[in-house]
């Protein structure tokens, strides 16, 4: 019988990072449910260097799941049928011992009150047949694991060995009937685990995949002061707010993944995988940023295409009224640039309307779409 996870008492909880305390958060890919906190994995580029707990190793829990659960669903952000949801994505690892019974219940909660919304799992830790079973049980929820394996094999970077999301994985596509399994290769980094045989591995572990999707690395400053604490050479001789991976670099990548593996989907961003493996187009709406689609199937182009419309002009307004825009919002056929709206109003518009948005101050150029400019330390 698996333990589930304690929870926090008072005392405990003034020790946790203030930004971990509120449990619901927009993230890119969607609303995040992360009420579960502490992971021992200690990946040294974890994102849970920027909430200051990667020192806490026992997962500890902020409330109840059904508590969570209902401060979820009654979210000012959140709306049925629509938001994509994730769960334990920013400060745990969903499949650990201790916490995936939380995660099956919580996706029971989820499916049991008719939700169809995409739900996203990101995991790099063990998935067994009897899970697979339990996912294949929700009837409503469109669920998609996302498996989580670079090939790094430094254990200073990343201390757990890539086979164990390599067999996930395997596990997950073997069983899948009612969810999908994508093969999240990430982070990829020049010089360690850029090398061809690096290249080979993904390409021929994508075959046990509804899709894939790759990117570089999360380097902020957080993360860079923690490489120089540990003596883990620095890839990048600064940080970004943005992923870094060199275009020429992704090219390159990009060739040696079509020789291995030809006609194997392969994806830029997160929301694209999900919308091809489910069918459906891509609720981040990401089919303006035209250069992203050149790795697209015909088929699932169509299906964005199909459903790609400028957005309702009352509905917006609408939108900007609530959300405080300051200023009019500016239509291209590639964005809505809006100005005084933070991530999580960008993102709540974003997938109201099924169409990019983005911020004026941090302007996305062509071809560079979530990419940071990269210097490497050579």
């Amino acid at each position: 019988m698996e333990k589930s996870v304690d929870i926090i008492n008072a005392m405990q909880l003034s020790d946790v990072n203030p930004s971990l305390r509120d449990p619901v958060e927009y993230r890119k890919s969607g609303l995040s449910l992360n009420h579960i906190v502490g992971c021992p994995l200690d990946c040294s580029y974890c994102v849970r260097h920027l909430f200051g707990n990667f020192d806490q190793r026992i997962p500890q829990a902020l409330m109840t799941d059904k508590q969570a659960f209902e401060q979820f669903i009654s979210h000012r952000y959140f709306q049925p049928h629509i938001t994509p949801v994730q769960l334990f994505n920013r400060a745990t690892d969903p499949m650990l011992p201790e916490v995936k019974p939380h995660t099956h219940n919580l996706l029971g909660l989820l499916d049991q009150a008719g939700l169809t919304n995409n739900v996203l799992i990101i995991t790099r830790w063990r998935v067994t047949p009897e899970d697979c079973e339990s996912f294949n049980a929700l009837s409503n929820i469109k669920l998609t694991i996302l498996v989580t394996y670079s090939g790094i094999d430094d254990p200073k970077v990343e201390p757990i060995k890539s086979s164990i999301a390599a067999n996930s994985l395997r596990t997950l596509f073997r069983h899948s009937r009612r969810y999908r399994a994508l093969l999240y290769w990430r982070p990829i980094v020049p010089g360690l685990n850029d090398s061809a045989a690096h290249i080979a591995q993904a390409a021929q572990l994508a075959a046990h995949a509804h899709a894939t999707v790759f990117s570089g690395l999360f380097y902020r400053k957080e993360i860079a002061d923690y490489y120089q604490s540990q003596g883990i050479p620095e890839p990048y001789s600064s940080t970004a707010r943005r992923k870094l991976l060199p275009l020429e670099e992704e090219q390159r990548l990009l060739r040696m993944y079509e020789a291995h593996a030809p006609g194997t989907p392969i994806f830029r961003k997160t929301s694209c995988g999900v919308a091809y493996a489910h069918q459906q187009p891509d609720y981040n709406g990401h089919f303006g940023i035209t250069e992203l689609c050149d790795t697209c199937p015909a088929t699932q182009y169509s299906t964005c295409k199909a459903a790609w419309k400028t957005p309702d002009e009352a509905l917006l307004k609408s939108l900007c009224a609530t959300l405080g825009v300051d200023g009019e919002p500016l239509v291209t056929d590639r964005a809505i640039i809006v100005r005084g709206l933070d991530e999580q109003r960008r993102y709540f518009m974003q997938h109201t309307l099924g169409y990019q948005v983005h911020d004026a101050d941090k302007p996305h150029h062509y071809d560079r779409h979530g990419r940071a400019e990269a210097q490497r330390n050579l």
